[in-house]
């Protein structure tokens, strides 16, 4: 099948759909609320439980929790918001604002979660320190406020942050899966990880890629699998994805396998390039990955590669493997932005792969149940992909946002599924 060429100068952002449902928010909060003799007592048992605070569902669901978020004030404290990854409003800003218990410091928020649920989240605190001529509540207030954003000083586990922005924390209910493929573990051979600069003709001057080449195969001519994870800045040097590789080789769940991981620079060249580009497309087929067999011996069997990504990411995977099956076989899509582009013709991807044959190619696709935004347009190029017998491509949604916390345990699963030795 030949592609069209995509559309040119559309807007750098998703489309503005409202949230379908509120959200979930309860009234009174997991735990007992103390006067204003009780405060420091109270944020004693905080600082030993940690933040959120997880809870019995009040109506007696065993497969809910209720989540408590708190915050310690000052006397200057005029708002503080809470935004969980997808579960908020952005028509409503007002319903993630904390209360505030009269007499106390003390300000907290409760939501009523499936108990499979994580996420990152980030606070916003307003110290009085805003532009007089706004008042809280307005639209210049709002948007202040979203550059305010603090750390949860009750809460270690965090995540590090894209484009080298402070650690984001986060939390995980008793049934949400858990990154332990993640986790360090003894004994385990540890594979090598180099950085590199790539010139490239189609993109222009050069990008940064990291090449990951599993432990035991120096010296080996064997080819190996490979993997092309893109958003390679922020999967290796920040989250350390070698890690998760070592440990699926070495329990067998994948084969030893290679890793491509190009930079994708900063926010507007992502927009520019990670939205079905040939000329993206060709510095993946036709510069990187010939470049990277020159290191590291590649299998160019495209039932071995995969190509994995997130949002703009995982649409250019998808996009990948479709215009180019003779390279890429397998596409890991992560929460991938199929509503692209905004505008009159929205979703070319699936417009454009109904109206041709069969690909000959495996997808594996799963999206958060939080992101509204993609989940109408996901669930239409799962339909797409059905409708032409895409029976061994696959779709999931799992208890979540947009997040790398969910991205972690996604794409270790993803990998398994793409790449397991054959029984």
């Amino acid at each position: 099948m030949s592609w069209s060429a995509p559309p040119e100068g559309t807007p750098h952002r998703p489309p503005r759909l409202p949230r379908p449902d509120p959200v979930p928010r309860l009234a009174r909060p997991v735990c007992a609320l103390p006067g204003p003799d009780g405060v420091e007592e109270f944020w004693s048992e905080v600082r030993r439980r940690g933040t959120p605070l997880v809870g019995p569902d009040p109506r007696g669901s065993e497969d809910h929790h209720a989540v408590t978020w708190l915050w310690r004030g000052t006397p200057a404290t005029r708002a503080v918001q809470v935004l969980p990854n997808k579960l908020g409003d952005p028509r409503a800003p007002e319903d993630n604002l904390m209360e505030r218990v009269p007499g106390t410091d003390v300000w907290h928020w409760t939501l009523r979660l499936r108990h499979d649920w994580r996420g990152t989240y980030d606070l916003y605190v307003d110290e009085g320190d805003g532009p007089e001529q706004d008042p809280p509540g307005s639209p210049a207030h709002w948007q202040w406020l979203r550059t305010r954003r603090r750390p949860d000083p009750f809460n270690p586990r965090s995540l590090p942050h894209r484009w080298g922005a402070a650690p984001v924390p986060y939390a995980e209910l008793p049934a949400a899966p858990r990154a332990v493929d993640w986790e360090p573990r003894p004994n385990v051979p540890r594979g090598t990880v180099t950085e590199h600069t790539v010139p490239s003709a189609l993109l222009g001057g050069t990008r940064r890629c990291w090449l990951y080449r599993p432990a035991g195969t120096e010296g080996r001519p064997e080819r190996l699998p490979v993997l092309v994870l893109l958003d390679g800045e922020h999967w290796q040097p920040r989250l350390g994805v070698s890690r998760l590789l070592d440990t699926l080789i070495s329990d067998g769940r994948i084969p030893p396998t290679a890793a491509v991981l190009p930079e994708a620079v900063d926010e507007p060249t992502r927009w520019r390039e990670l939205a079905c580009r040939p000329e993206y497309l060709g510095f993946l087929t036709d510069e990187l990955l010939p470049w990277a067999a020159k290191s590291v011996p590649l299998s160019d069997d495209p039932a071995r590669t995969v190509i994995a990504g997130q949002s703009l990411g995982g649409l250019t995977a998808a996009y990948a493997a479709l215009a180019a099956p003779h390279r890429f076989g397998n596409a890991l899509v992560q929460s991938g932005s199929f509503w692209w582009p905004v505008g009159p013709e929205p979703e070319w991807l699936t417009r454009t792969l109904a109206e041709g044959p069969r690909p000959p190619v495996r997808l594996r696709l799963s999206f958060g149940e939080q992101e509204w935004v993609a989940l109408p347009a996901a669930r239409r190029l799962r339909d797409a992909l059905q409708a032409l017998g895409c029976h061994d491509s696959t779709y999931r949604e799992f208890n979540g946002g947009h997040d790398y916390l969910c991205w972690r345990t996604e794409l270790a699963d993803g990998l398994v599924e793409l790449m397991r030795p054959a029984p």
